[in-house]
């Protein structure tokens, strides 16, 4: 049978938990070896991304195995959501880590000279990474290439929810690298509550705002920064002057690539009501035409990760009309591609993140209602609006997300160049790219001063206090 035949296994073996004292032997080993200073070695550095970048082109079809398996992704989704955005992460920063890792000089005022001034990169020690199960792989990976880059030692944690890659990428890190550089650790919220209780120098979360509180919360005892990538409810505006049939296929896109299980999916639309009978047609169309009308059939169509997503996604489901869809099959975890019309703002599906392929409908006649609807609830991850660009300057302006696409969805998180993050309840820091770098580092602050002379105007009792004045 091939893989595009099989279905995902329905019962995993749950994640044995990992012991405390495996955490802190791994701790302690790890800050051991970065007091050695090793890592910081831009060609050791450089070294390790190639050794990462080996290992991922050598596994790359068990990958591929490993996510059919837990989330029923076909092989070309696998490679395009998560396998190719590791390998153009490592690719980028083995481009450009010795030009990062170079000390920037700044300017130095007039009241400082003759001193200079500069910027020194240093790691900030040993970082955690606690990824989600949407992306196993890539969320996983692809902060470990900031960590990596920047020069820490690194204690990696997937989830349990996808044990299939969970265990292969622990193969893959054992293969590739010490415990007292890089180790991961198995299991789930007891595995958590030890690694939250340690003193790290980095703690960085995927996951849901609300664990995202307990992180932050257990950083803030040893005043631990953390870096948190969390999620939330992503809107999408449809414009009465938008291009309805582009509109509608980048929606479906962006929406269903994962079974909508992915932070950034538009999580709501709002469509304006001349607008809307077309739009809601056209993305029907484009459901169909991109996978089928036997969609459970379709093998580029993901299934949803267990049931507790299944029956939480299940009860979203009975308020509103069902304009499209609605099927739902536990034993084979499939929900079908469905839009529920005529959505009011109290209902259930309005109250939390869906992340799933359901796709509730409001109705808006002047753009200032979808506006106050967002600025009245947390600020989302994402922000996705078609029409025309002058009034979408005009919305960004009187709007705000982590990031936003104007007439398009998803695809600002494919470029490197581009932060990624959320801000408020979606999250705090960013990475991708040289801000993967920065976020795994401390810009440190050195101000040279010559011994040839000493000026004496900083010494009390301030004689030249005229003079000090007009300069500062």
């Amino acid at each position: 049978m091939s893989q595009q035949d099989k279905q995902p296994s329905q019962t995993k073996s749950p994640m044995k938990e990992t012991k405390e004292n495996v955490i802190l032997h791994h701790l302690n080993s790890q800050r051991a070896f970065f007091a050695s200073n090793e890592t910081k070695d831009v060609a050791f550095r450089l070294k390790q991304l190639s050794k990462l970048k080996h290992v991922v082109i050598e596994y790359q079809e068990q990958i591929q195995h490993a996510l059919w398996d837990d989330l029923h992704k076909s092989p070309e989704e696998a490679y395009i959501t998560e396998i190719s955005i590791v390998l153009s992460e490592i690719d980028n920063h083995i481009k450009h880590l010795k030009r990062w890792a170079k000390p920037k000089r700044v300017s130095t005022p007039l009241y400082l000279r003759p001193s200079s001034s500069k910027i020194i990169y240093e790691p900030l020690g040993v970082a955690l990474i606690v990824a989600p199960w949407n992306y196993p792989f890539q969320l996983l990976f692809n902060p470990l290439v900031g960590a990596i880059s920047a020069g820490c030692c690194t204690i990696l944690k997937p989830s349990p929810d996808t044990p299939t890659v969970a265990t292969l990428m622990e193969e893959m890190i054992a293969k590739t690298f010490s415990t007292n550089y890089i180790a991961l650790v198995q299991g789930g919220r007891e595995t958590n509550s030890h690694l939250f209780k340690q003193h790290f120098d980095l703690m960085f979360f995927t996951g849901s705002p609300k664990v995202g509180k307990v992180v932050m919360k257990a950083a803030a005892e040893h005043l631990t920064p953390v870096i948190l990538e969390l999620g939330g409810k992503s809107p999408c505006i449809v414009d009465k002057d938008a291009n309805i049939d582009k509109a509608a296929k980048r929606i479906v896109f962006g929406k269903l690539i994962n079974a909508g299980q992915t932070c950034i999916a538009p999580d709501y639309l709002f469509a304006h009501h001349f607008i809307k009978d077309k739009l809601l047609d056209k993305i029907t169309f484009y459901i169909k035409q991109m996978y089928g009308d036997d969609i459970k059939k379709n093998r580029f169509y993901p299934r949803i990760v267990n049931d507790d997503a299944m029956n939480r996604l299940a009860g979203l489901m009975n308020e509103g009309t069902i304009h499209l869809g609605g099927e739902v099959d536990f034993k084979k975890r499939y929900i079908a591609p469905t839009i529920i019309d005529d959505v009011k703002p109290e209902y259930e599906i309005m109250k939390e993140e869906i992340f799933g392929p359901i796709l509730p409908v409001m109705t808006f006649d002047t753009i200032a209602q979808p506006i106050a609807y967002i600025n009245n609830n947390e600020k989302p991850l994402a922000f996705y609006y078609f029409g025309n660009n002058k009034r979408a300057k005009e919305i960004l302006n009187s709007t705000t997300s982590g990031g936003a696409c104007i007439n398009d969805t998803i695809m600002h998180v494919a470029n490197h160049h581009l932060p990624f993050g959320g801000v408020g309840n979606s999250g705090l820091g960013n990475y991708h790219g040289h801000n993967s770098f920065l976020a795994f580092s401390n810009k440190r602050a050195v101000v040279k001063t010559p011994t040839w002379i000493d000026i004496p105007f900083k010494y009390p009792p301030f004689k030249y206090f005229k003079w000090i004045k007009k300069i500062l």
